[in-house]
């Protein structure tokens, strides 16, 4: 274990040379952002056994599993709203440890309202603590560090989206629902040990000195257009997101793939190398640019869309890997770019582009999973490039 701001310096005293400790720190900054929103995307893998237990259509199952969002979005914007005055140890630990309350009790829901405000709940709970681990990692990171710092958080990201629902599909095919909900429940709570164990109690930077009101500083990111952009292209990302790894998973229980439950959670391996590429973004956008880095993560994830309509496996599960790398490598690059950009009030900025990436995941299921339900896979592909194309319009105004 180690204390991660043992190691990392305020960022108004920019260093020529990375921070000691640097492995072992983005170890555990991965680690946290692991156990924080592992939740969030494994319940995907068990999405055709949650359809056929609660009897319902695959889009609305699939807006039951992504209502998290919508938990996600509003704590995001109240979090950054009054993140000047929450202390980022005590609430990254809080939120963790309720966090374990509604997902177990997603064990035993009866209904399927039920499952979903327990899953909006949750998304409260996760977003609180990511909204608040994003806002330390900007305050508390020199400049030179910052960049590698948010993409080990995103990298923990893409690992909980493999390693979680690989054990969600293990679970549940072996021990049942119930016992899925259980396990992550407990990884919930390892989550509020690891962070107990290595953030040190800071005061946020915003308490150290006169701010403004929490909604001018939401106005006056709101009025820079790079920031504006930057809240877009979150929004774009986790439509596209969502979209391509919600529905994919009826394409692939379906003929002529047919896969067993099993089967889906090792398809998911098409997240491993996000995993090491992600790691990757913070040198890539500081050697060629956050526009260039994002145009070409986009142009990865979009020439993932045309092969996950083939009838094949192999390239279903190829077009998957270039969505999954692309998406998740432009999000790092965005991430970093809202902590950089905003030169005050980071933790309002970082609440405002979450609320808007969780809200494009909301949006993402309801209008795709209408697409889907009534149109079919292509068509909601289809939906997934028109999102991709406009997060490219957008990384226009990232300028310098």
């Amino acid at each position: 274990m180690t204390d991660l701001s043992a190691s990392i310096k305020p960022a108004a005293m920019t260093m020529a040379a990375h921070s000691p400790g640097l492995t072992l720190r983005s170890l555990v900054i991965g680690l946290t952002a692991f156990l924080t929103v592992v939740d969030l995307f494994a319940t995907q893998a068990i999405l055709p056994s949650l359809t056929r237990h609660y009897g319902v259509t695959p889009a609305a199952m699939g807006f039951a599993v992504n209502a998290s969002t919508f938990g996600m979005a509003t704590a995001s914007l109240v979090v950054g709203f009054f993140s000047p005055h929450i202390n980022r140890r005590t609430g990254i630990l809080l939120s963790l440890m309720l966090l374990a309350i509604p997902t177990g009790l997603l064990a035993s829901a009866p209904n399927l309202a039920v499952f979903t405000a327990l899953r909006v709940a949750q998304g409260l709970c996760m977003a609180s603590a990511f909204a608040l681990t994003l806002a330390y990692l900007g305050e508390q990171c020199s400049a030179i560090d910052a960049g590698g710092a948010f993409a080990a958080y995103i990298t923990g990201n893409v690992a909980s989206n493999l390693i979680g629902r690989l054990i969600s599909a293990a679970v549940a095919e072996g021990l049942g629902l119930a016992w899925n909900f259980y396990l992550f429940a407990a990884l919930n709570l390892a989550g509020a040990v690891l962070v107990y164990f290595t953030i040190r109690r800071v005061q946020p930077m915003h308490a150290m000195m006169p701010v403004a009101s929490p909604l001018a500083a939401t106005i006056a990111h709101w009025r820079n257009p790079r920031l504006r952009a930057a809240f877009g292209i979150g929004f774009c990302i986790l439509f596209a997101f969502i979209g391509t790894f919600t529905f994919v998973n009826f394409v692939l229980v379906r003929p002529p793939l047919a896969l067993g439950m099993m089967d889906l959670g090792f398809v998911y391996f098409v997240f491993l190398p996000s995993v090491v590429t992600t790691l990757l973004a913070g040198k890539v956008a500081a050697r060629l640019g956050t526009r260039p880095t994002i145009w070409g993560a986009l142009a990865v994830a979009g020439l993932g869309l045309p092969l996950m309509l083939a009838p094949h496996l192999g390239e279903v599960l190829t077009g998957m890997v270039l969505v999954g790398v692309g998406t998740f490598f432009a999000q790092a690059a965005a991430t970093s770019f809202v902590g950089q950009a905003a030169t005050d009030n980071r933790g309002i900025a970082s609440g405002s582009y979450l609320a808007c990436y969780f809200c494009g995941g909301l949006v993402g299921t309801v209008v795709l999973g209408r697409l889907f339900d009534g149109f079919g896979w292509h068509a909601c592909v289809a939906g997934v490039g028109l999102a991709l194309a406009l997060a490219a319009l957008l990384t226009v105004a990232l300028k310098r």
